[in-house]
Parts: C-alpha cells; sequence; structure tokens
C-alpha cells in the first residue's frame, strides 16, 4: 500500500474582498454566475423556458446554450 501525504509548500489567506470559501457563498451568487441544468418538457420554446427561469428565479440575465429540444427529438440520430 502507498502511503500517500498532502504537501503544503505555504500557508497562506486571501483577503475577504477578493470573494468567499465555496461552503460559505450565497445561493444569489451560485444563481448569478452558474449553471442550470434543465430538463425542458416538450411544448414550451427554449426561448418561454428562459424567460420563466428568469422571472422565477428573479434574475436580469438569462440564456442557454444551444437548443433545450427534449432527448426524443434526438432518437434515431
Amino acid at each position: 500500500m502507498i502511503e500517500r501525504k498532502l504537501l503544503v509548500k505555504a500557508e497562506g489567506e486571501t483577503s475577504p474582498k477578493y470573494g468567499c470559501k465555496p461552503e460559505e457563498r450565497p445561493a444569489k451568487d451560485y444563481i448569478r454566475f452558474g449553471v442550470i441544468n434543465l430538463d425542458k418538457p416538450a411544448g414550451p420554446t427554449s426561448h418561454e423556458v428562459a424567460a420563466w427561469v428568469k422571472r422565477i428565479i428573479g434574475v436580469e440575465y438569462v440564456g442557454h446554450g444551444g437548443t433545450l429540444e427534449t432527448l426524443w427529438a434526438f432518437e434515431g440520430v
């Protein structure tokens, strides 16, 4: 069995004015800078779903990368 140790070259601290630890980050920041993995139902357009998400979470900007089409649209491809 190989014994593994954590090598720390130098201890240091970051100024709180430059951010925070992930476990202390407010949910608002995760929403503002994060990604929502959404399984869009059949029916509404990608534009409609993006507008709903924008309204529900109360942010100014929402976008989507590519299609939000359902998985069945790609069957047999």
